[in-house]
């Protein structure tokens, strides 16, 4: 059988737990499984990094901060592969370049397109356990890439992907998926297992578990993920495209304080204003989430958006370059903003989701700013000061409590 695994930098922060991963990662080699290992870095090591960057210079080159970024994995990946020789058993690490995984060539925010496995199966067939840096890949021009926060997931399923792996099993420091972030809802209960689609609503909407790419890629070649705990043996939550259980009219609330709403006012109604503005932040690589636009008055209208808090400036700084192509009165950005949401699968056919919704908040004393829904979710953005009130709120009035 052939597994991958992978730790996220809780579970490799210093020497005791290095070595309890590679005491864990034995116990499946010693059953005869081939194992590939995908390490984060260690601790908060790719914060520190990013520090030392800002220190030299506030504003470095993607390039150059990813090429610093890598040497957080590589620097886990060796100390590994040093354990696993001290306790007598083959292994051995390998960078994005080694292996090679091949990614777009957007540095910061990197996307695989494919990952050559000669290098890996080879070392399996030695019978090593095989250790890989995630979060990071090489592009055309054979410069290193990250994948955004959170990649090493998205490197594991790709790898489990790749491989044909038999199971694909993802360590973090909580033994699975909650209905809620435990460290703001204490009453929070832990999911036996959940749908691909809730999944990736929950971790795009701010459940920081899953990268939300990960989820994405296990949905298009189904692999079944396990999330679980490294740090004790608590059974995990299987992340999978049907799951057994009748689906639950709401699986979880999520959260999301890193989001800052841009406001275009003034705008002309009329055909194409809305393509053009969202072409402009599209062709700026920036992904945009909750949009609302007023109704039209005296031929102008107001068109206001979210994005990730970490490309507001690029967003507002492509609107000005074409300022003179919008024609807007004027551009209002409001950073002290986040973005609640409910999830889940049961909303399809039970209605009145939404009005419960507000109703918490209403009841809590929240106000609404935007809204936004899907099948399967309704989010809305709040002031940043409510969020972990309105997540209380909203998961104790859908009874979710364990």
């Amino acid at each position: 059988m052939l597994i991958v695994k992978k730790f996220g930098g809780t579970s490799v922060a210093d020497k005791d737990r290095i070595y309890n991963v590679a005491e864990r990662c034995l116990e499946d080699y010693k059953n005869g499984n081939d194992l590939v290992v995908v390490l984060s870095a260690m601790g908060k090591m790719t914060d520190v990094l990013i520090d030392q960057a800002k220190e030299i210079n506030p504003n470095p080159s993607k390039r150059a901060l990813d090429m610093l970024l890598v040497t957080g994995e590589q620097t886990s990946v060796a100390l590994m592969e040093m354990a696993f020789d001290k306790l007598g058993v083959p292994a051995i690490s390998l960078n994005a370049f080694q292996v090679a995984m091949h990614t777009t060539s957007v540095y910061g925010s990197a996307r695989l397109k494919r990952i050559d496995t000669e290098r890996i199966r080879h070392e399996l067939e030695g019978k090593r356990i095989v250790i890989v840096t995630g979060f990071q890949g090489v592009n055309k021009y054979d410069d290193f890439t990250t994948l955004g926060r959170g990649g090493s997931d998205t490197t594991a399923v790709a790898l489990a992907a790749a491989l044909h792996a038999d199971k694909c099993e993802i360590y973090t420091d909580v033994d699975g998926v909650y209905t809620a972030d435990p460290r703001i809802v204490p009453g929070a209960r832990k999911l036996k297992e959940i749908s691909y689609d809730e999944m990736l609503d929950l971790a795009t909407l701010g459940a920081g578990v899953l990268h939300n790419r990960s989820v994405e890629m296990a949905r298009k070649y189904g692999v079944e993920l396990v999330v679980r705990s490294s740090l004790n043996r608590n059974e995990g939550t299987t992340v999978r495209e049907v799951t057994k259980v009748e689906r639950m009219l709401v699986s979880g609330v999520a959260a999301d304080k890193n989001a800052t709403r841009i406001s275009v006012i003034g705008l002309e109604d009329k055909p194409g204003i809305a393509f053009k503005l969202f072409d402009y932040i599209a062709k700026a690589g920036i992904n945009v989430d909750m949009i609302l636009q007023s109704i039209g008055r005296e031929n102008k209208k107001d068109i206001s958006f979210t994005v990730d808090e970490n490309t507001a400036d690029d967003a507002v700084r492509a609107l000005e370059e074409h300022a003179k192509s919008l024609n807007a009165e004027r551009i209002d950005v409001k950073k002290n903003v986040a973005k609640v949401s409910v999830v889940g699968a049961g909303m399809m056919s039970n209605p009145g989701v939404a009005a419960k919704m507000f109703e918490c908040l209403f009841n809590a004393g929240i106000n609404i700013r935007m809204i936004s829904t899907s099948e399967i979710r309704v989010t809305v953005l709040i002031d940043e000061n409510d969020c972990d009130r309105a997540v209380q709120a909203v998961h104790e009035g859908f009874g979710l409590e364990d």
